[in-house]
């Protein structure tokens, strides 16, 4: 969280949309509603939304021809036989099918779909923005917070920045020694915007 990745996942759709390909955008549980792909900062597009019965199988060859693409966000959400099912497109049918997503839940394990994600990946690209704990160190675990405690238990999906009142779940990175003692640093409200 806090990569980009879902601003980056618009900017390669606004490309390719631009170079005259045909594709299409997907996602899952996105902040912005059903049927939206947004990023933090601001930006947003509309989006088909998957769920764990989408056939990507029957769905892809019918939306899109040979040589299209799809731009899967969210895709830790993916299950494994939908994994399955956008890597026989790509050999099958020549599109290029881009998935951005997390690769751990809260509780620092693989998503089911992300483990399968990195098992068949032609390719995998760490995203450039450098995604820093608190402390400075790099950031690997997205902790979930509950009433400012880290969450250590609880079902894997959580939608967090749901609502503009702050309520739903929030998440921040940590460095996993500090998701280790559970120490979720100072609140966002206390980090000084230094002018210039």
């Amino acid at each position: 969280m806090g990569s980009g990745k879902s601003a980056l996942a618009l900017q390669v759709a606004h490309h390719r949309k631009r170079a005259g390909r045909p594709g299409i955008l997907m996602t899952n549980a996105d902040r912005g509603g059903a049927g939206r792909l947004s990023s933090r900062l601001g930006i947003s597009s509309d989006a088909l939304e998957f769920d764990p019965h989408t056939d990507f199988g029957r769905l892809l060859p019918e939306r899109i021809p040979v040589r299209g693409f799809v731009i899967c966000d969210e895709a830790q959400f993916l299950t494994e036989r939908q994994v399955d099912d956008l890597a026989a497109c790509v050999d099958d049918l020549a599109l290029d099918v881009d998935c951005f997503g997390l690769a751990t839940a809260f509780d620092s394990r693989l998503f089911p779909g992300s483990k399968r994600l990195l098992e068949l990946a032609d390719e995998t690209v760490p995203l450039q923005v450098e995604v820093l704990c608190w402390c400075g160190e790099p950031g690997r675990i997205n902790a979930r917070l509950e009433n400012g405690t880290v969450a250590r238990a609880g079902g894997q999906v959580a939608v967090g920045d749901v609502l503009p009142d702050g309520t739903g779940a929030t998440y921040r990175v940590l460095c996993r020694r500090h998701w280790r003692s559970g120490d979720p640093g100072p609140g966002l409200d206390d980090v000084p915007l230094l002018g210039l």
